[in-house]
């Protein structure tokens, strides 16, 4: 720890829990504060199933939780997150629309309405990518990592990247 934020070498560190909630069953959100990181590397993910939020191979936030069907693929911001400044990162399904958040702003969102979020019953992992491939380690720092069973308001976005 440091400074109550858990720190990731990169390599092997990663958090493991139970089952936490099916994207399946309706809204929710989630957002976790981040120092660090680099591209390919993921913060949250579901094991075994998808990563919920990551950064692509520019190191711009990303999520690969995907919709039932062939319509839909990951979502990607234009965002970095890898500039070594603390960002607040979020995800919210609204149970139509996936949106990605930086520090309180949408930063992308999807053009066409979904019709729902594959199901997943497993936990979830914190700090490595849903199968653990060494390159999804995150190095860097993790706190404050919050998931609601809500889609947030915009009110309620903007406070928490205070």
């Amino acid at each position: 720890m440091v400074a109550g934020a858990l720190q990731f070498d990169g390599i092997d560190d990663h958090i493991i829990t139970d089952f936490v909630l099916d994207p399946s069953l309706g809204a929710f959100s989630v957002f976790a504060w981040i120092q660090g990181g680099a591209p390919g590397q993921v913060v949250i993910s579901q094991q075994s199933m998808a990563n919920w939020l990551a950064m692509d191979a520019d190191g711009n936030l990303m999520t690969d939780l995907k919709c039932t069907g062939r319509s839909a693929g990951p979502l990607y911001s234009e965002t970095v997150i890898t500039d070594g400044q603390w960002h607040r990162i979020g995800l919210i399904w609204d149970g139509s629309y996936r949106h990605l958040y930086v520090d309180g702003i949408e930063v992308a969102t999807d053009y066409a309405r979904l019709s729902s979020l594959v199901s997943f019953d497993s936990g979830l992992y914190l700090g490595t990518g849903s199968s653990r491939d060494p390159q999804t380690y995150f190095s860097g720092l993790i706190d404050d990592v919050r998931i609601y069973d809500v889609a947030l308001s915009t009110e309620q976005i903007e406070a928490l990247a205070q």
